[in-house]
C-alpha cells in the first residue's frame, strides 16, 4: 500500500473521544473501534491485518517508538504523546496509553492502546520536543536521541513518566 503524502490537514479528537485499538505480537492490527477507522481515514478491511505503523506519521521520532515497544514487552504499561497519519495525507495527535494484554499464564497475548485528546498544554511542548528529537536522530541515529531525551528530562529533574503525565494534567 502507497504512503500518503503528510499534508497540513489536522484533525482533532473531541474531547470525550477514545479511539482504541489492539494489535498482536507484532504490532498487526486486530480490533479498531469507529472512531479510529474515521480518524485514519482507511476502511476497516484496509486496517485490521495491517502493521500499526499504517499510521505512523513522518515527524514522529524513532525514540518514541522503541520506548514504547521495550515497556510493553516487559508488561510495563507506556503513556506517550503521538502524531498519527490519515490515509488523506491529514494528521492527528493523540495522548496513548499502550498496554500489554497478559494471558491466564501470564504470557502477552496482544497489544492493547487507548489514546484520547491531548492537552493544550502538551501540544505547546511536544512538537517542538519531537522536531528537535527527530533532527539529532536524523544526524546521529536513535541513540543520539534517546541520549538527548534524557539531558532534557534531567535538566526538569523528571523521569519520562513524570514528564509526560505532567503535560496531560
Amino acid at each position: 500500500m502507497k504512503r500518503p503524502v503528510p499534508n497540513n490537514n489536522e484533525k482533532e479528537l473531541d474531547k470525550n473521544d477514545f479511539i482504541v485499538s489492539k494489535t498482536d505480537l507484532k504490532g498487526r492490527i486486530i480490533y479498531c473501534n469507529k472512531i479510529f477507522i474515521e480518524l485514519a481515514g482507511y476502511d476497516e478491511k484496509e486496517l485490521l491485518g495491517s502493521p500499526h505503523s499504517i499510521v505512523r506519521h513522518p515527524d514522529m521520532p524513532k525514540i518514541v517508538f522503541k520506548l514504547l515497544w521495550e515497556r510493553v514487552q516487559n508488561k510495563k504499561e507506556i503513556f506517550a504523546y503521538v502524531k498519527n497519519l490519515s490515509k488523506d495525507g491529514g494528521y492527528y495527535w493523540v495522548f496513548a496509553n499502550v498496554t500489554a494484554t497478559l494471558d491466564e499464564n501470564g504470557n502477552i497475548r496482544d497489544y492493547h492502546s487507548v489514546r484520547r485528546k491531548p492537552s493544550q498544554k502538551a501540544m505547546k511542548v511536544i512538537p517542538s520536543l519531537y522536531k528537535e528529537l527527530l533532527e539529532v536522530e536524523k544526524r546521529g541515529g536513535i541513540e543520539t536521541s534517546y541520549k538527548r531525551l534524557n539531558e532534557i528530562l534531567n535538566k526538569k529533574g523528571l523521569s519520562y513518566d513524570q514528564f509526560v503525565l505532567s503535560l496531560q494534567q
